[in-house]
């Protein structure tokens, strides 16, 4: 149960940090990278906090922005 209670929590991280990157169209690379690691960061701390396990967080984190991006594309393919 905990698993599933990480990966939406992870949703939400991932959805804030599409909207803010929708939001700063216009900034440099370099600055999405940055705010692209900070959001990594906390959708990491958060999974470490409720599961407890740097590994299972990791592979969580991991595998929930896997499957945020494949949605958010194949969603975006759709819609254009």
């Amino acid at each position: 149960m905990k698993v599933y209670i990480v990966v939406i929590l992870q949703f939400i991280i991932w959805s804030g940090y599409t909207f803010i990157e929708w939001l700063s169209k216009h900034d440099q690379l370099i600055y999405k990278v940055i705010m692209f690691f900070v959001f990594f960061y906390l959708a990491f701390l958060l999974g470490n906090q409720v599961t407890k396990s740097v590994r299972k967080t990791l592979f969580i984190t991991s595998l929930s922005l896997v499957i945020y991006t494949s949605i958010h594309y194949t969603m975006e393919l759709f819609i254009h």
